[in-house]
């Protein structure tokens, strides 16, 4: 990381004046401001988070004893496929990709807004679009759609399943699928042409860089996804037999097309949370990320490696090369093991903090770690064989996206709270929401593997008794509830700091590094007027921190890790928040300068 070598901050050009904005609702409908529909997906995709985990605790309160009788088989077929489908495709991409990188990417490259405004736009409303015609499946005659979010042919062949819920489930998945498309485009162009001056590839914050591949991850596989499900709209109405092997149709193609699209996607949902992660860890650690060029490639060569490992879903098909997706489902690992290392690099020796985000940080970490462990598990052609369809491989999955969407999506809500709303958060609140949830995960999953191992199917609506299975599925429910309970903490936190307002000030937790904890909170209407040089990727510290002593390394002039309490140590003396440096430590009032968006 280069020191800067003088202090000439970026003007940015004068706005042209533009008229009064509409106020309320209107604001919220017409409104292209990126952090705007930003703040739109995220009450959205957590409105389908919070709707998606009410199924899963009926479906759980089903399960609690054999030969129960809360819902029937049909009912429960419909509440696991759209707890699914909400959690997957209304939840965890457009929280990262709509919600989080809509309002912080312009802010991250020093851009006034999205590359394309009105796209933008768009793509919200067809995400909207997308939730309410899904949920509106049930309130078919038919019910909602009833053959799992993976949708496998024949099951949702017209034939078993009929009626208009699985049709608007389709539909659903277009439109979202088309709004995920528009929002790739937007992120990557605002990324490569919206750059302030000075912001070079190798100096943009890690999460601008997990979502500039994300990006690109989804104009690679959202349309096969959408091709898929025109040809199953097709084979449903049209008389087409692409699936149905009456007609000579290939069932079997259903699963390479999905899951060419559907182990991209886990990396789609879960790369955008590696950069949040990325975020939290160095300033809750007082220090720079470790290994910043080893993190970007990591994040590149696992969006490459997975394209190449979709039929590790497909080892009992015996249709599928077993030593060559093995083995690319094995090499997938490493690259995630490099980010392990520099996360944990990240915080060694370092000033930890162990605010709220820093605690669904480090949570993420301990999650993902022991759900990546049991992926690789999955990746031996003979275990698989034994587990597969069994609650090892649902506590599996499970682990991993709630390790990312749930534990590292919720550590980013907490930490850029401030930065979008202005006020501060309740830490006793936010860390009874992390313990309780943390508690209820382990309770939760932990018996579902033991479940699996001892042979219980997934996907079953009801069991005899007799098997072994009652007491574990007794404590996943139990455990189930907590998760549901943690909630409550984070709703009356949102709540409290909203009725009771705690003024954030720039950059309240003090060691903010990239740009984004440059400007006010909330940001103006056009993000900056001026910027710092950006010298390195962390400007905004490097323009507070001008008298940290210079070290070499690699012959080169370089700010060091913001370690250690000697007295001549930055954060001994003028370190965010001490006198005199004017920088905003959470107070009352953003400091001198700070009105405009940005230090004068």
């Amino acid at each position: 990381m280069t020191i800067q070598q003088e202090r000439v901050e970026v003007l940015l050009p004068e706005e042209h004046p533009h008229h009064a904005e509409p106020t309320g609702l209107l604001k919220w409908m017409t409104s292209t401001d990126h952090k705007v529909i930003g703040k739109n997906y995220l009450y959205t995709s957590i409105a389908m988070f919070l709707l998606a985990g009410l199924m899963a605790l009926v479906m759980r309160s089903q399960l609690v004893e054999p030969d129960n009788t809360l819902v029937s088989f049909q009912q429960y077929n419909e509440l696991f496929t759209m707890h699914g489908s909400l959690m997957l495709y209304l939840f965890a991409g457009p929280f990262a990709f709509g919600g989080l990188a809509n309002f912080i990417i312009p802010l991250q490259v020093g851009a006034p807004d999205m590359a394309f405004p009105r796209l933008n736009a768009l793509s919200y409303w067809l995400y909207l679009s997308g939730c309410i015609i899904m949920l509106g499946g049930f309130f078919t005659t038919g019910g909602a759609a009833d053959f799992g979010w993976v949708s496998y042919a024949p099951l949702s062949e017209a034939t078993n399943s009929p009626g208009a819920g699985p049709d608007m489930w389709i539909l659903a998945i277009l439109l979202t699928g088309f709004s995920a498309i528009f929002t790739a485009v937007n992120l990557i162009t605002t990324i490569f042409y919206l750059r302030a001056p000075g912001m070079t590839m190798f100096r943009m914050p890690i999460f601008t860089w997990g979502m500039l591949v994300t990006g690109i991850l989804i104009l690679l596989a959202f349309p096969v996804l959408s091709a898929a499900m025109v040809m199953l709209f097709a084979d449903r109405h049209f008389g087409t037999h692409i699936f149905t092997v009456q007609g000579g149709g290939v069932p079997v193609l259903w699963q390479n097309l999905f899951w060419f699209f559907g182990h991209p996607e886990v990396y789609i949902l879960a790369l955008p949370y590696f950069g949040v992660v990325t975020e939290i860890l160095p300033v809750f650690s007082k220090k720079p990320v470790f290994g910043y060029k080893g993190m970007v490639f990591a994040t590149i060569a696992i969006a490459g490696l997975s394209t190449s490992v979709w039929a590790h879903h497909m080892f009992t098909t015996g249709v599928v090369l077993l030593p060559f997706f093995s083995l690319m489902s094995y090499l997938i690992a490493v690259p995630t093991g490099i980010k392990f290392f520099n996360w944990i690099g990240t915080m060694w020796r370092g000033h930890l903090s162990f605010k709220t985000p820093m605690l669904f940080a480090i949570g993420f970490l301990i999650v993902f770690l022991t759900g990546g462990l049991s992926g690789i598990l999955l990746a031996s052609p003979p275990i698989d064989f034994a587990v597969h369809d069994t609650y090892f491989v649902v506590a599996h999955f499970h682990q991993v996206l709630v390790g990312t969407a749930v534990f590292a999506g919720f550590g980013g809500f907490y930490y850029w709270y401030p930065k979008m709303t202005g006020r501060m958060m309740r830490e006793p609140l936010g860390k009874a929401h992390f313990w309780t949830l943390m508690v209820g995960f382990w309770l939760t999953y932990v018996p579902m593997y033991a479940l699996g191992l001892i042979g219980m199917p997934r996907r079953e609506a009801t069991y005899p008794a007799g098997l072994g299975w009652t007491l574990w599925n007794q404590i996943s429910t139990v455990g189930a509830f907590l998760m549901g309970a943690s909630f409550i903490f984070w709703l009356v936190n949102i709540w409290i700091s909203w009725r009771n307002p705690i003024p954030a000030g720039s950059d309240p937790w003090e060691y903010g590094q990239s740009l984004e904890w440059f400007t006010t909170s909330p940001p103006p209407h056009h993000n900056y007027n001026k910027l710092p040089p950006i010298r390195s990727e962390r400007p905004t510290w490097d323009y507070y921190h001008p008298e940290a002593p210079k070290v070499e390394r690699n012959g080169k002039q370089v700010i060091p890790a913001l370690v250690g309490a000697s007295s001549g140590s930055p954060d001994a003396s003028n370190g965010p928040g001490a006198a005199g440096n004017g920088r905003s430590g959470g107070g009352s009032n953003p400091p001198e300068g700070h009105e405009d968006g940005g230090p004068s």
